[in-house]
């Protein structure tokens, strides 16, 4: 599950980063219907605020977050015909920013 940080992260000039171990859950279809990614990424979570940005979420997947996590997160879809785009960097930048906005006022 690393191999991003080997193969792309030199690329781009990132370092190595943190990844979600999806373990034996690892394309396993679940009978909910909800993603086999979505449980773990919560897990991950731990509360904290995350994005999941891909192109395979559902309203399953948004439930089961809303049920199951307690800090702030935001799934974001992004049509994988085009990849990222402006308006995704954006949303993204608008979540970040709700979180700062939300930490000062409280």
């Amino acid at each position: 599950m690393g191999d991003a940080n080997r193969w792309i992260a030199p690329v781009l000039g990132l370092p190595e980063l943190p990844f979600v171990d999806f373990g034996d859950v690892l394309l396993r279809e679940r009978p909910d219907g909800v993603h086999w990614k979505t449980g773990p990424l919560v897990d991950y979570a731990d509360g904290r605020p995350f994005a999941w940005v891909d192109d395979e979420q559902s309203e399953l997947d948004q439930t089961y977050v809303t049920a199951h996590h307690q800090g702030a997160g935001l799934l974001h879809h992004v049509n994988p015909r085009i990849g990222l785009r402006e308006n995704d960097f954006h949303a993204l930048a608008d979540f970040a920013r709700s979180l700062n906005t939300s930490r000062t006022i409280a």
